[in-house]
């Protein structure tokens, strides 16, 4: 016999929909794999999603815990209307690049004269913004090659946004000796932005995961980087 799933279980859903769409991909994702997953009839997602289209906004928006669940009586959740899931993840990508330690470093507000404690504070603050939003980051990384509207706004608003940046912070440093001159201001940055995304995101979902403690992986990357950079 299936089993309904109770409306405190709505977390459950999203947390297997978002599971199944980062190892399949948004096109082999179905409604009937999820389903089975959680040992239901498809019929019972409809109680929660009115398509699959609902499903994968819905993962996005509540992943990472960052927005309470919806309330029973707005179940179903609707298929969202065009252009409405891009324009929620341009919103949270805008949301935190305006509050960027890069962004603020770059703007002066935050002075320190000390190299190491500026390229700590900001390397630090990445970090943390994408371990706390690696869910999403992980499912739109998986799946924007399938949904090029993502696609335009992750890569090009998010991911070398933050790396234009990065290089520009590099290179005006290293114009006042407060950074070493590296050959290839964009190699680094990139560098430094795939060790971040290793470690705060993209281990969580190694297939053979080793016990590593989060403050202590970000403490010693986040050093290793620092010092890497600065003379």
């Amino acid at each position: 016999m299936t089993r309904t799933i109770p409306p405190e279980r709505f977390s459950h859903l999203v947390e297997v929909a978002t599971t199944t769409f980062i190892a399949r991909g948004y096109r082999l994702t179905q409604m009937a794999d999820i389903a089975r997953t959680l040992g239901v009839a498809k019929g019972t997602l409809y109680g929660y999603v009115e398509s699959k289209e609902a499903l994968f906004d819905a993962a996005l928006r509540y992943a990472d815990g960052h927005l309470p669940e919806p309330s029973t009586e707005a179940l179903p959740l609707p298929t969202p209307t065009k252009g409405a899931t891009v324009e929620y993840v341009r919103g949270r990508l805008s949301a935190e690049a305006e509050d960027l330690m890069l962004v603020k470093v770059l703007g002066g507000s935050l002075v320190t004269d000390d190299p190491v404690d500026e390229l700590k504070s900001v390397l630090s603050d990445m970090y943390r913004r994408i371990a706390s939003n690696r869910i999403a980051l992980k499912l739109i990384d998986r799946c924007a090659a399938e949904y090029p509207d993502l696609a335009r706004a992750w890569f090009g608003e998010g991911r070398w946004a933050q790396h234009a940046l990065l290089v520009q912070l590099l290179q005006s440093r290293a114009h006042h000796k407060r950074f070493r001159k590296v050959a290839h201001p964009d190699l680094v940055a990139r560098s430094i932005i795939e060790t971040i995304a290793f470690w705060a995101m993209h281990r969580h979902f190694d297939p053979s995961p080793q016990r590593v403690d989060d403050d202590q992986a970000q403490a010693a990357i986040v050093d290793l980087l620092v010092h890497g950079i600065v003379k």
